[in-house]
Parts: C-alpha cells; structure tokens; sequence
C-alpha cells in the first residue's frame, strides 16, 4: 500500500496496533520486524502501533538506548533497535527472553543480527522510499 505522509503511517500503524490488541489480549506474545531505511518511517509506524495499543506515553526512537518498552493496559510493548550494533551480544539474549513472555509485542529495528531467534511466525513490515516521497508498506505475515 502506498503512504503520502505522516498521518497515514500513524493511522496504519493505529490500524496494525488494534489488531495486533486482539492478540496479546488473550495472552499470547507479537512479535514484528520492521524493515526500511534510515527515516523510511519505521518509528512513525511504531507510534501508531502504540496508540492503538493504548500507550499513553511518547513513543520515540531507540536508536541510542537500544530498547524502550511501554506498558498499555493489557500488556507491554518493547520497541528494538540493532541499528548501531554489529554483535547483538546481551541484548539478543533479552530479546529472547521479551518474545516468549505473554501478552508482550516486541517490535525490532534491524533486526538481520538476530534473525535466529525471532519465531518462524512474526509479522514482517518492510517500508520503501518511493520517487514521489511516498511511501509503500508492505506487511509480510
């Protein structure tokens, strides 16, 4: 689908984050990986995820602190970013740990370098540049 700005990619991820309420509310744990280049909006999404989590907090990039969680009222959000590491090294490990805890969304940025341990079944959204400075999501399941 193509975006033509920043309230589409909120309202999507608003859309995505409802859904994805759905499933945490019955105790299992989401995990999604986002894939895009720097400033693609993968954040911008993940706000939008968060709000239609029910996170009341200010959702903002973990490009320097690696990992932010968020709690809403069913459960937690931990939001990933391996962007600035070449080895995951300790944070894979609590990455590993985040996935398999009940009513959990665990969204990862750059994630190649732990590939292994995310499920077999995680949602994939990869987000591309467009010439026009659109955007097209596309959400891999």
């Amino acid at each position: 689908m193509i975006i033509r700005d920043e309230s589409e990619m909120l309202a999507l991820g608003e859309k995505i984050g409802e859904e994805v309420q759905a499933k945490v509310g019955s105790g299992d744990s989401v995990v999604i990986e986002m894939i895009g280049d720097v400033g693609a909006g993968k954040t911008t999404l993940t706000r939008g995820i968060a709000r239609g989590l029910g996170v009341k907090e200010a959702v903002t990039s973990p490009s320097f602190t690696l990992s932010k969680r968020y709690g809403f009222p069913d459960g937690s959000l931990i939001h990933y970013d391996f962007y600035r590491l070449d080895e995951p090294g300790i944070l894979a490990e609590t990455l590993e740990e985040t996935i398999n805890e009940p009513k959990t969304v665990s969204i990862v940025e750059w994630g190649e370098s732990v590939n292994e341990i995310l499920p077999e079944k995680h949602m994939v959204i990869k987000i591309s540049y467009n010439e026009d400075e659109t955007r097209t999501v596309e959400i891999l399941k």
